[in-house]
């Protein structure tokens, strides 16, 4: 999946790869480090018109561009170095806890697209729920775990996924409490997703909240 839209022709250098599925991915320079990387490890920011740096984490925001690696440290590094300045040509305003609010963001956005995966009958939730669609004719193409989740129960879906010989991608960057919220229920720790739009920008953004969160919390190699 792509994950950003409407990009501004002048962003910051662009080009596109196929990926493994067949699809064109698109890839950005980053600012601080000069690597260029697709955009499920970066994060865009525009200028607003009063000179504030504002992060634009769907990527549909008009202006040019400017992308970082979608990671607390390298945020950290271009506050240190006055790199978004540097790459804008001008005088900026960035607000200290950028990172922070990046985060947040990234939090919200996918508690938002699970809450609407809810009412569109696209999830499932809880580890009977879970078990039983991996079981099924149709199984999953997403699991979310919540991070602080007892790891039997992950044991078990692991077993239940390895079993049948599926590799199903599973994601962690989310608490019990932070998907319980988005949910409408208590502390949820297992969830699964159809394959479809969701499912996919969960994905996209659960790679890049891994990086701002204190613990490897999207274990997005870890294919079930």
């Amino acid at each position: 999946m792509n994950g950003a839209l409407a990009i501004d022709e002048d962003d910051t250098t662009m080009r596109e790869r196929d990926s493994s599925d067949g699809s064109r991915a698109r890839e950005r320079r980053c600012i601080v480090g000069g690597e260029v990387l697709s955009e499920d490890q970066l994060i865009r920011f525009v200028v607003s018109p009063d000179g504030e740096v504002t992060p634009d984490i769907a990527a549909v925001l008009p202006g040019r561009g400017i992308w970082v690696s979608a990671t607390r440290k390298a945020l950290e590094t271009a506050l240190k170095k006055n790199l978004f300045a540097k790459a804008a040509k001008a005088q900026v305003k960035v607000a200290p806890d950028l990172a922070d609010r990046v985060e947040a963001l990234l939090v919200a956005r996918m508690q938002a697209d699970l809450g609407m995966a809810r009412r569109s009958n696209q999830i499932h939730l809880g580890f009977d729920q879970v078990q039983r669609v991996l079981q099924s004719d149709t199984p999953p193409a997403l699991i979310v775990e919540a991070h602080d989740g007892a790891k039997d129960g992950k044991r078990k879906l692991f077993g239940a996924a390895h079993a049948r010989g599926l590799r199903i991608e599973t994601v962690e960057c989310l608490s019990a409490a932070e998907m319980g919220l988005a949910l409408g229920r208590e502390n949820v720790i297992h969830a699964a997703l159809k394959s479809g739009r969701l499912q996919e920008r969960l994905s996209f953004d659960a790679k890049r909240l891994s990086g701002f969160r204190t613990r490897p919390a999207a274990s997005i190699e870890g294919h079930v």
